[in-house]
């Protein structure tokens, strides 16, 4: 089956403003293969501008400054990519300057845009229609102009901007473009430096195509006077006539402290109306990028590159996921399950065989973005789905450990950075490691690779963000962390975040120990509990006592801050993105201790009631957040599993009441239809997660029992097993009953617990049933033990 036509890729495209992205999911809407490294798309400029609204090059009413074949899907701070690009032109006469898009960038006719897998149509106020889709590694555009006049502008200095940030700007450092004979094909290279994590300059390569000989090729080279490039302009800057580009033939270069290049490519033949362009690229050659844009481009048919496009999603992804598609079938379910798993995978980017930084025979993975989303629930659901890819990307950054000293946290343009809180990368491998993920991953590499994050202060990389420590890679706080057992609140920043994240990354490290050095296992398991140490019994807000709080070097709290707020939520701040309110219930190892200081199951309970109640926050959620307005948030990483710690109480009915309707409340098969930033996907998987009726307790091998969303859902796990998840009486979404969970069977065995582990009864690696009785009034149907705490650590004094 087709699963492709229920994906709408334009969930996530537009915030609570109509109209606008700013607050939306911050997505990739363009043409893309799963995990590809091409992800070809318009790029545009909306006003007014949010740092992170172009983040993915789409904006609903942007208007387009080009075609470009890099970009990131869903992240948040400051651009990535957007190059290289084309731009179909149907004049370059004044006031067209071609060293300046706001002379030549265009309105789009919105009415007539078309976003599909594989596949994306817009119209120009030109009357330029633009056609594209992608292989992995090349892309294909199609050019329907309105008049005998057509132009396609080659820049190899654009990029996406950041006009309101100048410090994590891109930089266009220099290039190469040359047009070989005939004009029918160029070559060249581009190097950008900055962006998002103040990234080394990133090279590509590329070779570009036309169908059509033009009548007319030509270079040209300019003065650069981008206003964010300010390091790399020309020696002429301090001229300020408006620059004028200056034509050559056959080849363009620049510099660093040179002029923007690229080419200009003119059609006046009648009878032609539509040019089409192939182009590869590639992080190592141009060779290769040729090579890509012929094998993986075979013909000039569009059609026949969107099917191919399409049926590697069905195989390799959607058909991994299957439900019901009848007469009866509940379509906007249907939509939001394929379109989330759409969306998660897009990035990271698998790029084996295109890594420029040096030679190893393990596979290479960039735009991990971060693994501070990625760790909560989306590497759970790889491992189930996508084995094969999950293990490569293992792999990759166990290479990235053994050549560049540390793991990723997050990463992009062949670059680390930034680090938001924890060494996240550790919980991402202990997930796999206590699920027996071995293959061909080094293990005994892979524990030294998180010990390192564990030991080893990393660099000081002079973050303009963060004066106090290092955002590149590792943990900038081990300063505290080793010697006191907690982050302070007076020598470092996030101190309350990166408390609650370090732990949860020691306790990882432990889980990792138990198999590959056991010696060490107590060590970081006693260090797991080190938030215990950030933890004041007296703290008060809302009339609760006993929260994570902010604590200075010489063991005082700071007992003026208020708990319910986090002040911008930001690298200076004590919290990021999240509160002390929210991030005192995340602490997924050693939940029997947090309901033990919260002051019992009863007072936790009420507490987490609590946080559910409407008008309840008082913080600024900024862009990540609009219109919610209780101290939870759905939008924000740190709450993702709040919801379902209910489970820990034996109280599973009130955990599945409160995650259905937040998936009911701020998830819709609509534009707006996510409640914030996308995370890379993040945000979409865990509406999957909800779906299936399991939430994955990271860094254990603990699935959470929920209420799926489907009578009859089949998943293919661990290659080539069928775990099937059934349901009977499940009514529809629109009465809002009969998902209450009565009964569970796993393998035809009645199941007394809210949890079960990952090989229990072989469910989650050889397969099986999982099924649910459900019915429309909540009951206490869990008589067996509440969820382990594998973490478990009583702290001398507490």
């Amino acid at each position: 089956m087709d699963y492709s036509q229920f994906v709408n890729p334009l969930i996530g495209s537009e915030g609570a403003i109509s109209g606008l992205a700013y607050g939306g999911g911050d997505i990739f809407v363009g043409a893309a293969m799963p995990f590809g490294m091409v992800k070809l798309g318009i790029d545009t400029l909306e006003t007014p501008l949010n740092m992170t609204t172009i983040n993915g090059g789409y904006t609903p009413r942007g208007r387009v400054t080009g075609i470009s074949m890099l970009h990131e899907s869903g992240t948040g701070g400051g651009p990535k990519y957007g190059y290289p690009s084309q731009m179909p032109l149907v004049s370059v006469s004044s006031p067209v300057n071609i060293l300046d898009n706001n002379t030549y960038m265009q309105e789009r006719i919105y009415s007539e845009e078309m976003a599909r897998v594989g596949y994306f149509k817009t119209k120009l106020q030109n009357n330029v229609t633009i056609e594209l889709s992608a292989s992995r590694h090349a892309g294909i555009m199609s050019y329907l102009y309105p008049s005998d006049e057509k132009h396609i502008l080659v820049d190899a200095s654009h990029f996406l901007p950041s006009i309101n940030r100048a410090w994590d700007a891109q930089l266009y450092v220099g290039g190469e473009i040359e047009i070989q004979p005939g004009g029918l094909v160029y070559t060249g290279w581009t190097s950008i430096a900055g962006g998002w994590n103040i990234g080394a300059p990133v090279t590509i390569y590329f070779c570009g195509e036309f169908d059509q000989a033009p009548s007319q090729a030509r270079t040209f080279s300019g003065r650069n006077t981008i206003p964010s490039s300010r390091y790399f302009r020309s020696f002429q800057a301090a001229d300020a006539s408006i620059p004028e580009p200056t034509f050559g033939q056959e080849v363009a270069r620049s510099g660093p402290l040179g002029d923007r290049i690229g080419a200009l490519f003119s059609w006046n033949t009648t009878g032609i109306s539509r040019i089409k362009s192939r182009v590869g690229v590639s992080f190592m050659s141009i060779d290769k990028a040729c090579n890509y844009k012929t094998q993986e481009i075979p013909s000039w048919d569009l059609q026949n590159i969107v099917v191919s496009a399409r049926e590697e999603w069905n195989r390799d992804v959607f058909s991994k996921i299957k439900v019901a598609i009848n007469e009866g079938a509940n379509m906007t379910r249907v939509a939001l399950l394929y379109s989330s798993l759409y969306f998660m995978h897009l990035i990271p980017s698998e790029r084996v065989g295109e890594n420029p930084l040096w030679e190893s025979a393990e596979p290479y993975w960039d735009d991990i973005y971060t693994m501070w989303d990625l760790f909560r629930n989306q590497a759970s659901l790889y491992h189930l789905i996508q084995p094969r890819y999950y293990e490569s990307l293992i792999r990759a950054v166990i290479d990235m450990w053994r050549f560049e000293g540390f793991l990723p946290d997050g990463r992009s343009g062949n670059y680390n950075g930034l680090v938001q809180g924890g060494s996240n990368a550790d919980n991402v491998l202990a997930d796999a490691y206590v699920k027996g993920l071995r293959g061909a991953i080094n293990w005994t590499d892979g524990y030294m690779a998180v010990r390192t994050n564990a030991e080893v202060y990393p660099f000081y990389d002079n973050n303009p963000v963060d004066s106090q420590g290092t955002l590149k890679e590792g943990r900038g706080a081990l300063d505290d962390w080793i010697p006191l057992g907690y982050v302070t609140a007076d020598r470092n920043t996030r101190c309350i975040s990166k408390t609650v994240e370090y732990a949860l990354n020691d306790f990882a490290v432990s889980q990792i120990a138990s198999g590959e050095m056991v010696a060490e296992q107590e060590k970081y398991l006693n260090r797991g509990a080190g938030w215990q140490l950030s933890w004041s019994h007296d703290a008060q807000s809302r009339n609760f006592t006993g929260f994570m709080a902010p604590r200075f070097a010489n063991g005082t709290f700071d007992s003026n801050y208020d708990l319910d707020q986090c002040g911008d939520c930001n690298w200076a701040d004590y919290c990021y993105e999240g509160t002390p309110f929210e991030y005192s219930f995340v602490v997924p190892h050693d939940m029997e201790t947090l309901i033990g200081f919260m002051g019992g199951q009863t007072l936790f309970e009420s507490r987490l009631d609590y946080i559910f109640q409407a008008n309840t926050t008082s913080a600024d959620l900024g862009v990540n957040g609009l219109g919610i307005t209780t101290l939870m948030n759905i939008a924000n990483e740190p709450d993702f599993a709040t919801p379902y710690l209910y489970n820990y109480i034996n109280k599973q009915h009130k955990s599945v009441q409160r995650s259905r309707s937040l998936g009911y409340e701020f998830f819709f098969n609509a534009t707006n239809g996510i409640p914030g930033n996308s995370d890379a996907g993040a945000l979409n998987c865990w509406l999957l997660w909800q779906m299936l009726g399991l939430y994955p307790i990271v860094t254990t091998p603990v699935y959470l029992i929920e209420s799926p969303w489907f009578d009859d859902i089949n998943i293919t796990i661990n290659h080539d097993k069928n775990l099937r998840i059934t349901a009977s009486n499940l009514d529809d979404a629109n009465s809002r009953k009969g998902f209450y969970v009565q009964s569970v069977s796993i393998n035809g065995q009645i199941w007394d617990k809210n949890w079960f582990e990952h090989e229990d009864l072989g469910i989650m690696t050889e397969g099986g049933e999982i099924h649910f009785e459900l019915g429309s009034e909540p009951i206490v149907w869990e008589t067996g033990p509440v969820p382990p705490s594998p973490g478990h650590v009583v702290l001398d004094g507490k």
